[in-house]
């Protein structure tokens, strides 16, 4: 049952507004309480909370826009539902009423039981739904505060585990070299120990270093500058870093630059995200052919796209498109060793920047990757 409280000194109006509001068949009842002061009705609104304050406009005590400015004060904020009956249907007048919180008005005379009636409902419905949205957004803001806060956690107790676990592994890297040194084998067998402990004390390694590097780019302040930053400069610079790899692998790789030579962008990251992209193109090549890597730049509705393609393995997407950006997720593990952490990095990276990644694959033929990147800040 809905509590309505009528606020009006002419007697009456509050028992034509009490015979309009007396719920036909079907219904939902409503109890009335009544006011015929301004002075009554502050004190009935702090007693009674009323769902809806059906008010008139004109009071002897008050003005009806003075008393919705009291009610709307002692009410939690945007809770108060309000109707508002004046004498007159002047525009300035309605805006004045809305302006002040009342959620609707009605004119004195131009009003049957049946728009009274509705405009009461509505007016409560509109305020119930305003409160729960509000309570959902609080809700909300609250969850994802929490959210926030665990991930900072997370981040910082994996980015202090692998900190840690850096010099434990050192430890038992100096331990194996000495072992490598000093030992003696009379089996081949036993001798072959030796590769699978190198193998595996590089992969663990490399493991906690790309866990801090993942961490340690999420720690990185939210507001960092871009600048336009050289393609050919960055791939240059990129180039050199894989130079052993690129000569080892007999590998071509072509840049087209012309149509776009720069890139707003953090210099940092798109540095990142393209190392890693032509890193994985030299990885997973195919092995009946030397490794094409071709690396270009344009524009696409309105945002720059750098692109990487490839002629190495591909992947089947409709099986692993899905997984592509997971971390630690391999989907060549005996063509090359990795920990599955770089195209989570370039993907987390992309999307801080407000852009996202398209990629064309096909299984033995190669893959290719375009990096639509947000508009720079």
């Amino acid at each position: 049952m809905k509590k309505i409280l009528l606020v009006d000194d002419n007697e009456h109006d509050r028992m034509l507004y009490k015979r309009y509001l007396k719920p036909l068949p079907g219904e939902e009842r409503m109890e009335l309480f009544e006011a015929t002061s301004g002075h009554d009705a502050v004190e009935l609104f702090q007693q009674l909370r009323p769902d809806c304050v059906l008010l008139d406009h004109s009071l002897h005590d008050t003005d009806g826009l003075a008393l919705l400015g009291q009610l709307r004060d002692l009410a939690p904020t945007n809770s108060l539902c309000a109707v508002m009956i004046t004498g007159s249907g002047s525009e300035a007048l309605a805006v004045r009423v809305l302006n002040s919180g009342a959620l609707d008005y009605l004119v004195k005379g131009n009003f049957d039981r049946e728009l009274l009636g509705k405009t009461v409902r509505h007016a409560i419905e509109k305020n119930e739904w305003r409160q729960y949205q509000a309570t959902y957004h609080h809700e909300l803001q609250a969850a994802n505060q929490q959210l926030a806060r665990t991930n900072a956690d997370l981040d910082n107790f994996v980015y202090a585990a692998s900190h840690d676990l850096r010099q434990p592994v050192n430890n038992l890297r100096g331990l194996f070299e000495e072992i490598k040194r000093t030992a003696t084998f009379t089996d081949p067998a036993d001798a072959q120990l030796l590769h699978y402990m190198d193998k595996s004390l590089h992969a663990l390694s490399t493991t906690i270093d790309d866990l801090a590097t993942v961490v340690q780019e999420n720690r990185q302040p939210t507001a960092q500058l871009s600048e336009p930053v050289g393609l050919a400069d960055l791939a240059a610079d990129v180039l050199e870093t894989l130079r052993p790899q690129v000569h080892a692998t007999h590998a071509v790789v072509e840049l087209g630059f012309d149509t776009l030579p720069e890139i707003p962008c953090v210099r940092s990251n798109l540095r990142t995200i393209l190392l890693n992209l032509v890193a994985n193109a030299l990885k997973y090549r195919h092995p009946d052919r030397a490794p094409h890597v071709h690396i270009r730049s344009y524009s696409a509705a309105g945002h720059p796209v750098l692109e990487v393609q490839d002629n190495g393995l591909g992947l089947d997407l409709a099986q692993y498109g899905e997984e592509l950006f997971q971390l630690f997720r391999r989907f060549h593990p005996t063509a090359a060793e990795g920990t599955g952490v770089g195209l989570f990095l370039v993907n987390r990276l992309v999307q801080a920047q407000g852009g996202r990644i398209e990629v064309e694959s096909e299984e033995g033929y190669g893959t290719t990757f375009r990096v639509h990147l947000g508009q720079a800040n």
